[in-house]
């Protein structure tokens, strides 16, 4: 007797590759996105060309995403020592054979221009998380005393291009992982209280150790500068505290509801520098007002709520620490970004995620929010 197999249609051959993603994460991705394009239009319609080359880096970003959602986490891990390696060598590359551009050494020519450091913010993560997988049932001091190796290297050398913010971005992401990695309280507490007590002795000796002339040794002179406008902007108002003192007034001059859609003075006046990347969030608050800011600020908290939940369902330790780190990397650049701009951390060159111009971190964004999208669709796996 003769078997005939039905050939399935398209839209069955198609339908898997869409099945198991987070709707409560689209939703807050979407939404995200939408306050960013919204905010863009806003303040950047008399700024060139940005509104549409936003709308591009988003969809870019958004099919990134999709891919790297197709990439299951047992893949992710596989590939977590090769992108680490291939990083820290282009990394050493940029240390010799790197692009000058305005007093840094971030870039690097391998046919096309390319800013290594970026890549470490992913592969960071997926190294640390992969090391400790391994070590899973078995972890020892000196594991952790690894990991703190395979973080310090990458992070040195961005650190000497220099790049402060995607240094600390770097440290941060791998600093999430160790600790979600079950490092002990008693190595945790002694860090935080030296830089508790760093920042109180700083802000005692300002006046001293910020006047013309005094070398901190460990920074270079801008970065120096740069926690020197933090404490007082006012010593120069017209030079190096202009961002953080413009910022502030424009933050200040939103009120509860704002001026206005594209209503925004200080913002189309040119009074803020970056507006449309870094000081963006300045921009916003003016002509969105406070309200807008707990707007934003719910977003922010609900992609972060929703992205811990994935990670604390996912099926191994790998996925656990990796959607954990990328997660909480969301929070520190929304948090460093909102906090430059509102005067309480230096400047330091960090976009506010969705929001800011920016099409590297756009797509950085996108791969982490792909390997979220991963881990859940893979947790349903595991559930069926």
């Amino acid at each position: 007797m003769a078997v005939v197999f039905e050939k399935p249609s398209l839209l069955q051959r198609v339908a898997p590759v869409f099945q198991g993603f987070d709707i409560p994460l689209l939703l807050a991705i979407g939404v995200m996105a939408t306050i960013g394009l919204v905010t863009m239009y806003s303040v950047g319609f008399d700024h060139g060309t940005r509104f549409s080359a936003h709308a591009r880096n988003m969809m870019l970003a958004a099919g990134v995403l999709f891919v790297v959602s197709q990439i299951p986490p047992n893949r992710l891990m596989s590939l977590a020592l090769p992108i680490y390696t291939v990083g820290v060598v282009l990394l050493l590359g940029v240390e010799f054979f790197g692009i000058m551009r305005k007093g840094s050494q971030r870039w690097l020519n391998v046919g096309i221009i390319i800013q290594p450091s970026e890549l470490m913010k992913v592969a960071m993560p997926l190294m640390l998380a992969w090391w400790f997988h391994r070590r899973e049932g078995q972890l020892k001091p000196l594991d952790f005393a690894v990991a703190g190796l395979l973080l310090a290297v990458p992070v040195a050398l961005i650190l000497k291009q220099p790049d402060l913010g995607t240094s600390l971005l770097v440290l941060s992401a791998g600093l999430f992982v160790i600790f979600f990695a079950g490092l002990s309280w008693r190595l945790i507490l002694p860090p935080v209280i030296l830089v508790a007590i760093g920042i109180v002795v700083l802000v005692t000796m300002e006046h001293d150790w910020c006047a013309p002339g005094v070398d901190w040794k460990v920074l270079h002179e801008y970065q120096r500068q740069r926690v020197c406008t933090l404490l007082d902007p006012t010593k120069d108002p017209l030079g190096k505290g202009f961002h953080i003192i413009q910022g502030m007034i424009a933050i200040g001059s939103g009120g509860i509801w704002g001026k206005g859609f594209m209503q925004g003075t200080q913002t189309h006046l040119e009074f803020i520098p970056e507006r449309t990347t870094d000081f963006i969030f300045a921009a916003f608050s003016e002509e969105f007002g406070f309200v807008g800011v707990l707007t934003l600020l719910a977003g922010f908290l609900f992609l972060i709520v929703r992205g811990l939940i994935i990670s604390l369902e996912a099926p191994s330790l790998f996925a656990r620490l990796l959607g954990g780190a990328v997660t909480m990397s969301i929070f520190v650049y929304a948090f460093v970004n909102m906090g430059m701009v509102s005067g309480i951390l230096p400047v330091v060159g960090v976009p506010l995620p969705f929001v800011s111009y920016g099409g590297t971190a756009m797509v950085t964004m996108g791969v982490g929010l792909g390997i979220l999208m991963s881990i859940a669709k893979s947790k349903r796996l595991v559930q069926t």
